[in-house]
């Protein structure tokens, strides 16, 4: 992928004419070499120029000329370069800084109000930004913040010192042990009591840039970065967005900053004994930590200290493969071979030890450094789970009797915990390399115990609310359209990000298939029923008999002041079999069959039951059956496959209901009716051949011989009483293949 905002110039760039002032302000200013000296013309269309041209005057831009790049004069040291009266000189600059185009301090033995010309990054282009209004009226602003944090860092990355230059990472002072020996510059509490009673809270213009162009992160750009010293009062006083604050106040945005998993920088631009800022940052939109990852530079933004590994108390959980910003780690590390040596894994190659250009970045950076494992592998168990839990982290917790913890960690990934360890389908147990010694763990069984404390109100575990906003909850109304899993799900993971949702389900009960599709045997409906109250707890409405399109319809609640939708109507409808008769009084898929039970805990059966299929969902019409008829009525299974290939797991094989049609006196029927159902299956088969010839996928003429051979050729291996079933399964996989390939 290359830079996609390469060139880019608003439209109205093209018919303007060039502003000598503009050009000249825009070459002193660069950060290009090859601009500034002259190698390369400065153009119109270069985001120096068309940035700059929004922002001044040709009369401010002569001004600026005159007071250099970085080069603090007081007002009358400028009324002597400029030659122009002090009322108007003054009045000028003071627009200038209000557009970001100047920046004012006091750093001088007099403390007299002295200004100064910044460079773009950090300056003009990022506190232009931070002015909502400016933003608003010209939002390309946001490209010209983003085009300067990158262009004049492109070629200087490779010669990053140690600790770089204009950002540094603090790390969290919590973290750092007493003993531990460091320098204050990096502790935040130096920086805090530096500047005592100077602080203002203001806006992130990262997170503002970002989102001018759809990159955005979601977050609420407000008050994550706090001005400190003569900072504080340029950002206050130029209406920047900022306002002053406490340092008890600071301290509550860097804590819940910490929270969200921001990473703490301060400026050193001029410098180690001076910063104007401390920055809370979202990797996913922050331009400083953007450079050290796209141009594969960690110098750019990095900090004195180096995280360890504990492995004492590591329980293998992730989660600090997942929350490092820098994409530092990976899991999949295998400490030893099989034979006790040591496994070695490469180090990333830096800039200081090749030749380094375009073709070590990595454009793809926010997607790549996010990859959290290496070939080798993570966790099987982790692998084969479908949420991807962290396994061995909750197992661990689990030895160790922290269950609040485990439980805390699972819903990390499943906010469904105590659902799934009464159905979940184990194959994290097929997975578990404890099953190559003897048996495989029980983890099912584990989450199943573990979840459990959400069933009682006093050991329940609900999330802790995580906002990215330090302005308490987002006010925002967020619809959400079915109240099953997916709905409940996404119900919860906007609740902990500080929302609070509205579900509209149709039926009585919240749940979905969970209530309407599960039988109660095999999910009992009060544990449903705890984990929905548990995301109600968490501040999620959710309203019941309510149709979405019948009852009330999407612009209804548009006008409501709903202002985004997730539709989680699921999939609910069953498909009949095919064949002759299906659709007469009397029969109903399994779907229809099984809502009808679970939602009035009965079904008026008369006569006998057959059911086509083979499957857990089958084998729950059995037994549902079985339930809601009388003791005389046969109910009676018939599916194509054998009992060794059929799709039903094995603990749902052990049942009666299943063994049924593999008796010696159900044989024939069983054949006939597998042979009538492949009767309709050929026509099938032959549409969706003759569609693939349509879309030049396949390549043949007797369409309907092949679909034969799909269909029937499969189904007479599997009735061949001469064949053992490793030559069923051989020849199963040829017909496969063949089928495949035609």
């Amino acid at each position: 992928m290359t830079d996609k905002f390469k060139g880019w110039f608003p439209d109205y760039i093209e018919n303007e004419k060039e502003r000598e002032p503009i050009l000249k302000l825009a070459k002193m200013m660069t950060g290009r070499p090859k601009k500034k000296l002259g190698l390369e013309k400065m153009t119109k269309y270069d985001p120096e120029y068309w940035g700059l041209a929004l922002l001044c005057t040709d009369e401010q831009a002569e001004i600026a000329l005159k007071m250099g790049v970085r080069q603090p004069k007081t007002l009358d040291q400028l009324v002597k370069v400029t030659g122009k009266d002090r009322n108007y000189l003054e009045m000028q600059l003071e627009e200038m800084a209000e557009v970001a185009l100047v920046e004012y301090n006091w750093e001088n033995p007099q403390h007299e109000k002295q200004y100064v010309l910044p460079i773009f990054v950090p300056g003009s282009a990022e506190f232009s930004c931070m002015n909502a209004k400016m933003l608003e009226k010209h939002p390309e602003l946001g490209l010209f913040f983003e085009r300067m944090s990158r262009i004049a860092l492109e070629g200087l990355a490779p010669f990053m010192p140690e600790g770089g230059v204009g950002m540094h990472v603090i790390p969290v002072e919590k973290a750092i042990s007493m003993e531990n020996q460091s320098l204050p510059i990096e502790h935040i509490s130096h920086w805090l009591d530096k500047y005592e009673g100077k602080y203002a809270a203001s806006p992130c213009s990262c997170r503002r840039s970002r989102k001018t162009f759809d990159e955005g992160c979601a977050d609420d750009p407000d008050e994550w970065c706090i001005a400190v010293g003569d900072m504080a009062d340029y950002i206050v006083e130029t209406n920047k967005g900022g306002h002053y604050v406490t340092k008890e106040r600071v301290l509550e945005i860097l804590k819940q900053a910490e929270e969200n998993g921001f990473v703490h920088q301060i400026t050193n631009i001029d410098g180690e004994n001076k910063i104007f800022a401390i920055c809370n940052c979202n990797v996913n939109v922050c331009y400083a930590l953007r450079t050290s990852q796209l141009f594969n530079a960690p110098n750019m933004d990095r900090s004195a200290y180096v995280a360890k590994v504990d492995t004492e108390n590591c329980v293998a959980c992730g989660r600090c493969v997942e929350y490092c910003p820098a994409g530092a780690v990976k899991l999949g590390q295998k400490l030893c071979k099989k034979d006790g040596s040591q496994v070695e894994y490469p180090k990333h190659v830096l800039p200081s030890e090749k030749k380094w250009g375009p073709e070590m970045w990595d454009e793809d950076y926010r997607d790549n450094n996010r990859i959290n494992c290496y070939d080798t592998g993570t966790s099987p168990c982790k692998t084969a789970c479908p949420a991807h839990i962290a396994v061995q982290g909750y197992i661990k917790m689990a030895a160790q009797g922290r269950y609040q913890d485990a439980l805390a960690l699972i819903k990390k990934n499943n906010p469904l915990p105590a659902v799934c360890g009464h159905i979940c389908n184990r194959r994290c147990e097929d997975a578990c390399t404890r099953g190559t010694i003897d048996q495989a763990v029980a983890i099912d069984e584990v989450k199943k115990f573990i979840a459990a404390q959400d069933l009682y109100a006093e050991t329940r575990y609900i999330p802790k609310k995580v906002v990215p906003s330090t302005k308490g909850y987002f006010e925002e109304k967020i619809a959400i359209i079915g109240g099953g899993p997916a709905g409940l799900s996404c119900a919860f993971y906007l609740a902990e990000k500080g929302y609070q949702p509205t579900i509209f389900e149709k039926n009585k009960h919240a749940g979905g298939m969970l209530v309407y599709g599960i039988p109660s045997f095999k999910l009992e409906k009060d544990v449903v029923q705890a984990e929905i109250d548990i995301i109600k707890e968490m501040g999620v409405e959710i309203r019941t008999g309510v149709e979405v399109g019948k009852d009330i319809t999407l612009e209804q609640l548009r006008v409501q002041g709903y202002k985004a939708f997730y539709i989680a109507i699921g999939c609910q409808g069953g498909r009949l079999p095919g064949i002759l008769n299906d659709t007469a009084k009397g029969c109903s898929s399994a779907v229809d069959f099984l809502k009808e039970v679970n939602a009035n805990e009965k079904y008026d059966i008369k006569g006998d039951v057959v059911i086509i299929g083979g499957g857990n969902v089958a084998i729950d019409v059995a037994r549902d059956s079985k339930r809601c008829c009388n003791d005389n009525t046969k109910v009676t299974m018939f599916c194509l496959e054998s009992r060794e290939t059929m799709p039903a797991t094995m603990e749902e094989r052990d049942t009666k209901y299943y063994s049924v049609f593999h008796g010696a006196e159900n044989k024939k029927f069983h054949d006939q009716l597998s042979l009538k159902v492949c009767e309709k299956l050929v026509p099938l088969v032959e549409k969706l051949l003759l569609r693939a010839r349509q879309k030049d996928e396949i390549q043949f003429d007797d369409i309907q011989a092949a679909a034969m051979f799909c269909v029937y050729g499969q189904l007479g291996i599997l009735l061949a009483d001469d064949l053992t079933q490793e030559d069923k399964s051989k020849r199963i996989r040829e017909f496969l293949i063949f089928a495949l390939h035609l």
